[in-house]
């Protein structure tokens, strides 16, 4: 399968995103035709989900009502190997599919799903939670953050998709901009989540965008997703060299080319070649 990228190193770009699918914590994108998921899952780990859970742990403490629901929970909540967490999640929905506490067992099994790598039941539990949570801002972030990196451009459907995960963030944001802050929060744990959910969908939107050969659009939106987060995506920055190279701005594509270079992971050197490829377009300019 080919990518189509005009104006820049078309085989750089492919083997970036083929070879460092990352995640919310985040990750590169499936080109090669099958599945693909991320290694690790760095952007779900940032201080977005610590303040997420810190949100949760409060509303819990306080929390009224069936004894045995919330110790069921609570050992949901407290697993932390995937497929225990899975195990546990699943009995929970199926003896309380739709109390109060089910839309966050449905935002951690996605989590479960997805640091197991399994897309297809990621995607089932994230549909099932919207169809009864049809406002649940990380739900929406996290899919339409998923779906432009596990786009298939051989997928007859991928268009549909690719629309579909620019809806959810669209619609997340907006839900953003909605909130008010509990009682009983910091501004510090609040601001932590709204920008981390915020840089969550930025980063979706732009990766759709740079998915539809829109580099302007894509390149607003990424911009947007590396400033909102003290750990950017090393995805996002190198594609938003990308946007930046196609649109003729090499030494900004090389900025954020080298940005992209001096973040950990196994594609440094994919990065590194592309900055000095940006650089020397922008020298020849």
């Amino acid at each position: 399968m080919e990518l189509k990228i005009t104006g820049v190193r078309t085989f750089a770009i492919i083997s970036f995103l083929a070879g460092s699918f990352l995640l919310p914590a985040r990750s590169s994108a499936q080109n090669q035709g099958s599945n693909v998921a991320p290694p690790s899952n760095a952007q779900t780990e940032d201080d977005a989900l610590a303040a997420r859970r810190e949100l949760l742990d409060k509303d819990i403490a306080g929390m009224q009502g069936d004894p045995k629901e919330i110790q069921s929970y609570n050992a949901f909540h407290a697993a932390s190997e995937p497929a225990k967490k899975i195990r546990l999640g699943l009995t929970f929905l199926g003896k309380y599919p739709s109390d109060q506490l089910a839309e966050s067992v449905y935002q951690e099994l996605t989590q479960a799903y997805y640091a197991k790598q399994d897309l297809p039941d990621f995607y089932t539990y994230s549909e099932k939670g919207l169809t009864l949570f049809p406002d649940d801002i990380p739900l929406l972030a996290m899919e339409g953050w998923v779906i432009p990196r596990a786009y298939d451009h051989n997928d007859p459907d991928g268009d549909k998709k690719l629309d579909r995960a620019e809806a959810y963030e669209r619609h997340a944001i907006d839900a953003i901009s909605k909130l008010h802050k509990p009682s009983g929060v910091s501004d510090q744990v609040f601001s932590a989540y709204t920008n981390g959910e915020l840089s969550i969908a930025h980063s979706g939107l732009g990766l759709v965008y740079f998915r539809q050969e829109q580099y302007e659009k894509s390149a607003a939106e990424l911009k947007q997703s590396t400033s909102e987060t003290a750990k950017p995506d090393p995805t996002d920055v190198f594609i938003l060299g990308a946007d930046l190279e196609n649109l003729g701005q090499y030494k900004d594509a090389a900025d954020n080319f080298n940005r992209c270079a001096q973040m950990p992971g196994s594609f440094q050197d994919r990065c590194k070649q592309a900055a000095s490829g940006a650089s020397k377009q922008a020298a020849a300019k």
